[in-house]
């Protein structure tokens, strides 16, 4: 199979190329799993997001970090499978990995199962918000800063911070209704 890239610039784009992997597979994992409750779906999703990548290496032009533009393929790529109907944002509910780690054993199992049940429900809520909700959310907990959201969004700093309020409100109130209190 021939390849249209000249051998040297090839390998340095599969160099680049699996150092993003490696940096960013938890991430991008999360992400996924932020979009798509399903198992098998999700590991579909992040072989589009990355196929995805892939393809764009070639045209990255540095006008902003590695982080950011994966992180607005990514991004772009689970929005349009969402809009697409291919992806059932109400699935029952698999855990995400919080963004600090997966939370230490407790010895109080009922407190355990409690924040467990907790996570579920959260992660339904942000699986339930509209695309474009679910993404700043997302980002936010990868902890992005208003201004990385909005470039990577298109939206203003501003309305970042407006929508991002507005959610954490939004998602609060949906966990203390789910969750009886």
């Amino acid at each position: 199979m021939s390849n249209a890239r000249p051998k040297d610039h090839s390998s340095a784009l599969d160099a680049r190329f699996a150092e993003l992997v490696d940096e960013f597979s938890s991430p991008i994992a999360r992400l996924a799993r932020g979009y798509e409750a399903d198992e098998s779906r999700r590991l579909d999703l992040q072989q589009e997001i990355w196929t995805a990548v892939w393809r764009a290496l070639p045209t990255f032009e540095g006008r902003s970090s590695h982080r950011t533009w994966l992180y607005r393929i990514a991004h772009n790529v689970a929005t349009t499978e969402a809009l697409r109907g291919r992806r059932d944002r109400l699935k029952r509910a698999t855990p995400l990995e919080s963004a600090a780690g997966r939370p230490e054993p407790s010895r109080d199992v009922e407190r355990a199962a409690e924040g467990r049940e907790a996570l579920l429900r959260l992660e339904a809520s942000v699986r339930a918000l509209r695309p474009l909700d679910r993404q700043l959310v997302l980002l936010f907990l990868e902890g992005f800063e208003r201004g990385e959201i909005a470039e990577i969004t298109g939206l203003s700093p501003e309305n970042v911070s407006v929508r991002l309020s507005r959610l954490r409100a939004e998602l609060a109130q949906s966990l203390r209704k789910d969750g009886g209190s």
